[in-house]
């Protein structure tokens, strides 16, 4: 058997591990020169880091509340964050200086914010039920909420701008946000003993959508987006919620964060598990380096984890029983100095609100 020589790797050792932030890190998302990241905290700030040394470039501080989401526009000019409190700052995407201070959009908790793929849109998304979109020219918000109608966990714009997706408690909803128009919904997660839809990640060629689920049904799920129907069986695997999902620029690999202290790494192709990397406490975010090499994660133990994507991990198939111990990364040759590579040229309260982020 081809896949008998490639067993599931567990990895326990990270590569590198980087630390400022006083509380759980919530979100992270890297810039387009595929060296710099930001992240966001519950000590109510963000930082910019230069990944090439871990260094902290600029503490950017100025929410009264817990920082739950932050976005970065595709040409990277742009930063925007937003926090328990329902307030909203954009930031310079260069220097993290604050451009729009923290003003009021929603009336309760942003969970999610993303910037249309040609940077003139923001979309937000909150627990008071109902997303905006807001032009990144005038800071004016474009026409009337979208009523989503349950709390919004996440929403994504497709590569090419045309589809909004929502993930929302009781479904996934589908929309034109031009036109403002719901092209489609269906429950996803939810109809699985109610679990709430809590990720999504689209492909870059937008053909399919991955969404993930709560602890009721801690599972990746593919759809296709001709015909919304689910492609296959559940990606299972995970113990407990999955909290974010990345897919890498070829969507070949797809990385998961989970309550349960895990990061799995999969193969598109098959929807298998081909690496474990075991972290310390709850993971609520993760991404892929510019070129797929380094998965970074970062949740409950305050830090960012960096971890090193085994080497010829879509050479083999690699069988879905049959996993491995792999505590330390030397074997695989890749170091930090791999970012250098990766760079490209030039009303719910707070506790309320930690609640449901870390038990939901």
């Amino acid at each position: 058997m081809a896949g008998a020589s490639l067993p599931i790797i567990r990895i326990t050792t990270p590569n590198r591990t980087f630390k400022d932030h006083k509380d759980s890190v919530l979100a992270l998302a890297f810039l387009p020169d595929g060296r710099r990241i930001v992240t966001c905290s519950y000590d109510k700030t963000l930082s910019l880091w230069d990944m090439r040394n871990g260094v902290v470039l600029k503490k950017m501080e100025g929410h009264r509340g817990w920082v739950r989401s932050v976005a970065v526009s595709g040409d990277g000019r742009l930063i925007a964050s937003g926090d328990t409190s329902g307030e909203l700052i954009v930031w310079h995407g260069d220097s993290g200086n604050c451009l729009i201070q923290a003003v009021k959009v929603h009336s309760k908790q942003i969970c999610s914010v993303a910037f249309s793929p040609d940077g003139t849109v923001l979309a937000t998304g909150s627990w008071d039920k109902t997303t905006e979109l807001w032009c990144t020219e005038t800071w004016q918000v474009q026409g009337n909420p979208i009523n989503c109608g349950d709390e919004v966990n996440c929403l994504r714009y497709s590569s090419s701008g045309e589809l909004l997706a929502i993930a929302t408690d009781k479904d996934i909803q589908i929309w034109n946000p031009c036109t403002r128009e719901r092209i489609t919904n269906f429950k996803a997660h939810a109809a699985i003993n109610s679990a709430w839809n809590f990720s999504l990640a689209w492909t870059p060629d937008g053909t399919r959508l991955l969404s993930a689920g709560s602890n009721a049904d801690p599972t990746i799920r593919e759809w296709d987006t001709s015909t919304w129907k689910q492609v296959g069986d559940p990606w299972s695997g995970h113990a407990d919620s999955i909290s974010a999902i990345a897919i890498n620029s070829a969507a070949t690999l797809i990385a998961s964060a989970s309550y349960d202290n895990q990061v799995r790494l999969w193969r598109f192709s098959d929807q298998r598990s081909i690496a474990i990397f075991k972290d310390s406490d709850e993971v609520y975010c993760v991404n892929f380096s510019t070129y797929s090499n380094h998965i970074l994660s970062a949740g409950a133990n305050r830090m960012v984890t960096e971890w090193a994507v085994p080497e010829g991990s879509l050479l083999e198939e690699t069988p879905k029983e049959e996993v491995s111990e792999a505590g330390h990364l030397s074997s695989l040759k890749l170091s930090s100095s791999h970012f250098a590579q990766d760079a490209l040229p030039e009303d719910a309260s707070e506790e309320q609100a930690a609640s449901k982020v870390i038990f939901h």
